[in-house]
């Protein structure tokens, strides 16, 4: 068994390691940032089909997409900060010398992870709630506009 005097940060098996880490970080980021674009983008034609047909009964059918983005994407987000914790946390027994074969070798979120706490707290994040809370507020807009006219 390797002594973890043996894993400095210019180790290959530690540079793979993090590099794997900021892998996953940044796909789940680019998940994230996807929903995103997606989402606008579904929306966007619901509601042009509901103004077209004036039917304002059917922009509820706009708002499938977003709850079902903004779940995704706070899943996402969750996770992204998941593995962020991870990390650091490696880095930060990096620069204590406590880095261990098993440390560089597991790749998941830390034992004290509560997926559902992450999720809760990244529903209601800067990036996630104003967002999908706009487009939840343009879609009740066009269906007030399509209902005047």
């Amino acid at each position: 068994m390797l002594s973890s005097n043996q894993f400095q940060p210019e180790s290959s098996a530690v540079q793979s390691y993090l590099g794997i880490l900021q892998d996953i970080i940044t796909r789940m980021a680019n998940n994230s940032s996807n929903c995103k674009t997606w989402c606008i983008t579904v929306v966007s034609a619901i509601l042009v089909v509901i103004v077209d047909k004036k039917q304002p009964s059917y922009v509820l059918i706009a708002l499938i997409p977003v709850l079902l983005f903004f779940f995704l994407d706070t899943y996402y987000l969750a996770l992204e900060r998941g593995f962020r914790d991870v990390y650091n946390d490696f880095v930060q027994k990096l620069h204590n010398n406590a880095v261990t074969t098993q440390d560089l070798f597991v790749v998941r979120p830390l034992r004290d992870f509560s997926l559902y706490k992450t999720i809760l707290k990244a529903a209601f994040s800067p990036a996630i709630a104003p967002f999908y809370g706009i487009l939840t507020l343009t879609a009740v807009l066009a269906h007030s506009l399509i209902v005047k006219s």
